[in-house]
Order: C-alpha cells, then structure tokens, then sequence
C-alpha cells in the first residue's frame, strides 16, 4: 500500500486575525502546519506528504515549515486555490499513480495521534472510505430563521467529522470530477464521496484533535500539547 497525504493549508484564517496565515502561526515554538505534517512522519504506508499553500507562501514553505524540523516526507509544495476545495483538486491532480490511496488532512489540526491515523489506513478499502469523528456531547438543535427551535435532534446518531480522511485515490478523483462538473461542493471531502455514490466509515477519533479556527482554540491547542509532554500533571 501507498499512500499520498494533502494538506490543504492555503485558507485565510479571517477568524484568526492579525496577518500570519492560520497555518503559520506559531504553536509551541512551531508553525501549526509543521506539527500537522508531522503526525505523517512515521507511517510506513506514507510515501508523500503535500502541503498545499498559498502563493504567497509557497516559495519559503520549505524553508519556514519543512526543512528546519526534518521532515521527510514533504518533497514539494503545491499552489492551491480559492477555495479548500479547490486546494484538494490542485493536490489530486499532482498525486503519482503508485499511490493507491489519498489521506486528507486540515492544515491545522496539529494534534492528531499517529495511533489513529494508524487504524485509519488499517480500516481502508479501495471501495471504502475512512474518516474520523467524535460523538456530539452537546443538547443539539434545528433553528429557523426566526430564532424558534424548530427540532431537537438525537445526539445518539450525530457525530462532529474531523480528518484526516482516507479514500481510494480513483474513488476521491471521481468524486471531485462531480462536484466540479455540478458545481456541488460539501463541508469535507466526505461529503463529496456520498454524493457519488461512494461509501464511507466513520471510526472513533479523539476530541484533542482540535481545528484552529480562533484564538481560542490556539490557546487550547497549547494547553493540549502541554499535557502530552511527558511527566506533565493530568498527562
């Protein structure tokens, strides 16, 4: 088996603030993008792992991201787009035929164990994709417009979907040539698979495999990472 990694880093981050990109910001002394690229490092099945940046940041991603942490794996970068979606396109259009499988992953999720991305290529078919997901934990509601709870939904069968992602590179590459060609995209890349008539797993992910959308979630990020060093209290 081989496998390809996308991380499509190439979003403004407008939440975030200030001018440094989400993925660039800096976490426990590293940008985020650099431990999101380093949770890849030490699968076997991982050929190649592709950032996928703005351009802007393409010249000096290797220079800033890559080489000052010696990380392997990461041979080039590619230019996305516009869009996430867009990103992941660029990056499918770029992955080498030896690679049977295409792992997608948020250019800044930068705390997901290797442990899980293990049992995520473990779980893979070419005819299966894989993701992970949390259940909900919250009371959750459908609200109209008007600010009246129309529903209250069964929690039992909802689950907040994370990535990586792993899916037959085929399998990805047709369904993007759908969405594209219907100009119908989805949240994740999940999404887009299921429209195309493609099956999907969901297999138990971890809560501490937070995306970086505010400034809060940085200052959880750090508060997660701490834990993780060993002999720290609560690890």
């Amino acid at each position: 088996m081989k496998i390809t990694v996308l991380i499509p880093a190439a979003g403004l981050g407008i939440r975030m603030g200030g001018a440094v990109r989400k993925p660039f910001l800096l976490l426990a002394g590293r940008p985020i993008l650099t431990h999101a690229i380093a949770a890849f490092e030490g699968i076997d099945a991982v050929a190649e792992t592709i950032p996928v940046v703005a351009a802007e940041e393409a010249e000096d991603c290797l220079a800033r991201v890559v080489e000052p942490y010696g990380l392997k794996k990461v041979r080039r970068v590619l230019i996305g787009g516009k869009e996430r979606y867009d990103s992941v396109r660029a990056g499918l259009e770029a992955v080498e035929k030896p690679s049977q499988f295409v792992i997608v992953h948020d250019g800044v999720r930068p705390i997901v164990p290797a442990e899980l991305i293990q049992t995520l290529v473990n779980e893979v078919k070419p005819a299966l994709g894989v993701v992970v997901g949390v259940p909900i934990k919250e009371t959750v509601k459908a609200v109209g417009k008007d600010g009246h709870v129309e529903e209250t939904l069964d929690r039992r069968h909802l689950w907040t979907i994370q990535t990586p992602q792993i899916f037959g590179r085929k399998m990805l590459q047709e369904a993007y040539d759908e969405a594209y060609k219907h100009r119908a995209w989805g949240t994740d890349d999940a999404s887009l698979v299921e429209r195309a008539g493609g099956r999907v797993k969901v297999i138990p992910g971890s809560y501490a495999n937070i995306k970086i959308t505010t400034p809060e979630d940085l200052v959880c990020a750090e508060a997660l990472l701490r834990m993780k060093r060993p002999g720290a209290a609560g690890a």
